[in-house]
């Protein structure tokens, strides 16, 4: 979106960089990356990168009031309320798309938010690898940061949200079967850089309200913290069985507390009033199907991941196949139109969303932004799944010469 940089760095491109960024970056991994990467970064303008984290703290706040908060718990069900719930969770992370205004402003819009955990230690080692990619072209060269703090205070932080007060070896990363995951070059970053390894259900094991894992070496050790990563809906959808029920009043950590999958996410969507928050509904609460719907909408299950079960186009037909008593898991969402804002070499142009990641100490009240990730499309799903073959497309992060922004 910087266009002095953005030329620069097209009229640079071959694809023998991209392939080197590529294995430098797995190397860096230690893993292979089992999704499409992106062949540029983002390039930040300034003053969009502040709009984009003056927009997040806006909706954060938003979230943390306590009369917004109130009604956002009912969204967990009973059978997946886990005991002792966190005031607020260790994680969010909010979806905005780049759109362009009738003045040539770029701005962000909300599309989606996650009291959950994303990349975080992969988006920082793709950060450290373009950066070193970028110093192969010239008026690139120098310092770059995908990151919103120096890379000191920025591992303290994601080191104190994921580890806490315990030993790296006493905190697991959880997931369902991690190492066949597509991200699973995340897990293998974190253990890199934070010493935590992952593991999956089936390696652990209750004893009374205990949690252990058995060691390569045969030990059982205690599993006192769980850098939670397990998505509901795939748990449900598999039928993977857990070695201890949900509503287990565990002697364990969990960061974040599953509870935030369900309160922090679309659920909350209908409770914000911000510019940068498209208008959603509950889709119980519609009662006249909106004209143009398909043009002007977009049907969401709350609790899916990924895009799985979106409507980017909904018809009528696909609100009346929704029987009416589930009709308040999905949500009728105000259509963002993403803007072609990334020139490609090849004279077309891809759409940006952009994750922010913002993490929480538990001590802490307020949250900061730590990182971010970027996605470029140029069809109408933005997720990587959608855009496996297509150029200027995939996961990639974006950068700014400045390291730091306002805090």
């Amino acid at each position: 979106m910087q266009q002095t940089y953005r030329q620069r760095f097209n009229a640079a491109y071959s694809p023998g960089l991209f392939r080197r960024y590529h294995a430098d970056l797995e190397q860096r991994l230690g893993w292979p990356v089992g999704f499409r990467l992106a062949e540029t970064p983002v390039f930040f303008p300034t003053d969009f990168r502040e709009r984009v984290l003056r927009a997040a703290r806006e909706i954060i706040a938003q979230l943390c009031e306590p009369a917004r908060l109130e009604p956002m718990r009912e969204a967990v069900p009973r059978r997946w309320r886990v005991p002792r719930p966190t005031s607020l969770p260790t994680f969010v992370v909010l979806d905005f798309a780049a759109v362009r205004c009738d003045d040539g402003t770029i701005v962000p819009r909300l599309v989606e938010l996650q009291g959950f955990p994303s990349l975080l230690a992969f988006e920082s080692m793709q950060a450290d690898a373009w950066e070193a990619a970028l110093q192969e072209i010239p008026g690139l060269e120098g310092d770059w940061s995908g990151r919103f703090l120096e890379r000191e205070p920025f591992s303290r932080l994601a080191r104190d949200v994921i580890v806490g007060d315990h030993d790296p070896s006493d905190v697991v990363l959880l997931d369902l079967h991690p190492g066949s995951q597509k991200t699973a070059c995340d897990f293998s970053a974190t253990r890199r850089l934070f010493g935590v390894d992952f593991i999956g259900p089936e390696g652990l094991r209750k004893i009374g309200r205990r949690l252990v894992r058995r060691r390569a070496d045969g030990r059982d050790v205690p599993v006192r913290r769980i850098y939670n990563r397990m998505i509901v809906d795939e748990i449900e959808r598999t039928g993977t069985p857990l070695p201890f029920e949900v509503t287990d009043d565990l002697d364990v950590e969990w960061t974040p507390h599953p509870d935030w999958f369900f309160i922090w996410s679309k659920h909350a969507l209908p409770f914000l009033d911000h510019p940068a928050v498209p208008r959603t509904r509950f889709l119980s609460d519609v009662r006249e199907i909106p004209e143009r719907l398909e043009e002007h909408y977009v049907l969401k299950p709350l609790f899916s991941f990924a895009g799985g079960g979106v409507k980017v186009r909904p018809t009528p037909a696909d609100i009346d196949a929704i029987a009416p008593q589930s009709r308040g898991a999905w949500c009728l969402q105000e259509r963002v139109d993403y803007s072609s804002v990334i020139a490609a070499p090849d004279g077309g142009a891809a759409k940006a969303e952009i994750r922010i990641m913002c993490l929480r100490r538990e001590r802490d009240h307020a949250f900061t932004p730590a990182i971010n990730l970027c996605r470029l499309t140029r069809g109408e799903m933005v997720g990587v799944d959608y855009n496996r073959d297509v150029p200027w497309t995939g996961s990639t992060i974006g950068l700014c010469r400045e390291p730091t922004a306002s805090r």
